[in-house]
């Protein structure tokens, strides 16, 4: 099996949705990837549904649905019986054991590899946020220490204008 790249990373990332806090492709997605007819992709995972426990996969509610459509602006999404499947991360890598295409298995593993890529890239982010948030932390210590000196400055300033003069010492020219 070659790892030649049938589909561009950006079409698959563009194909991950958030729902309900996780990142999720759909079916009508999935079998497009897959160059498989979305109801023979539904039915393999309805014969083999004790692979696919909810944490795999999840079917939309109605408003998530809604919501989803309101966001592309259309109604392309056909008339089904069903509501759309959501597939994780997990469920997306389960797919390759019931759908056992050639294309399906090499469509997989670049799934998985997008997968991969976008949880790097978003740990990379949180461990670039948690340094800022460190250098922002030293910075407005650095501020108030700054402001202490200079406050110290000031009183001593104001202790020095506010003192009378007082006789030198040593020897004098008269």
């Amino acid at each position: 099996m070659s790892n030649e790249i049938l589909i561009p990373d950006d079409i698959i990332s563009s194909k991950i949705y958030l729902i309900r806090n996780q990142k999720v492709m759909l079916d009508k997605d999935l079998s497009e990837l897959y160059a498989v007819e979305t109801k023979q992709l539904k039915r393999q995972v309805r014969r083999n549904l004790e692979r696919f426990p909810e944490d795999f996969m999840f079917e939309l509610s109605q408003q998530e649905f809604d919501n989803l459509r309101s966001q592309f602006g259309t109604s392309s999404w056909g008339g089904s019986r069903y509501m759309p499947m959501a597939f994780t991360e997990q469920g997306v890598a389960m797919l390759s054991s019931v759908l056992n295409s050639p294309t399906a298995i090499k469509v997989n593993i670049q799934i998985i590899r997008v997968f991969t890529k976008i949880r790097e890239m978003l740990t990379d982010t949180l461990s670039l946020k948690l340094e800022i948030e460190e250098i922002k932390k030293k910075l407005s210590n650095h501020t108030q220490n700054i402001e202490l000196v200079f406050n110290y400055l000031d009183e001593l300033i104001d202790k020095k204008e506010n003192t009378e003069p007082r006789n030198k010492i040593g020897y004098k020219n008269d």
